[in-house]
């Protein structure tokens, strides 16, 4: 509903507040304030908006990290028993690797959240972790409370700072 009123609903505003009644003139346009909009039309000016991270096709993962996993999924893990394996790969940039189990079995999946300690894992590192599931069907399994027991040797490690260290 309208009520009436002449111009854009901005000025509705102006009116029931008297400011459009006064003698003083209207205020000259402001300049654009952001380097997005100059040379553009007002009804092309670009919206600001929130960062989404599904713009730019950065779909949000649907695993869980030590951020995002829930407080019951937590306990169960701590409470669960030990493993033993060997990191495969891990890939710093990417945030995420491979664990390969001692006994056997698939490969687990290991989230950058999940490791303790001061060094990047890299292939080869003995490793001692907890096993969590990853929903939503709870089918496969995350490493959590990851923990390098034994360098491999002859690699150069990273600590997350950023120094290098030969083993």
């Amino acid at each position: 509903m309208r009520w009436g009123l002449p111009g854009p609903p901005w000025r509705w505003l102006r009116l029931r507040e008297g400011s459009a009644m006064s003698s003083e003139p209207p205020p000259p346009p402001q300049p654009p304030t952001h380097q997005a909009s100059v040379g553009l039309l007002d009804t092309q000016r670009a919206r600001d908006r929130s960062p989404s991270p599904l713009r730019g096709n950065m779909v949000p993962s649907p695993l869980p990290t030590r951020r995002t996993r829930t407080f019951s999924a937590t306990v169960r893990a701590s409470q669960g028993p030990v493993y033993k394996g060997v990191c495969k790969c891990f890939c710093r940039s990417k945030g995420h690797g491979f664990i390969t189990p001692a006994d056997g079995g698939p490969d687990i999946f290991l989230h950058i959240s999940d490791v303790e300690g001061e060094y990047v894992p890299v292939e080869g590192d003995e490793v001692t972790y907890k096993m969590c599931s990853i929903p939503p069907k709870n089918e496969k399994l995350q490493a959590v409370e990851v923990v390098i027991t034994h360098l491999a040797p002859g690699t150069k490690h990273e600590t997350w700072s950023g120094h290098v260290v030969s083993s």
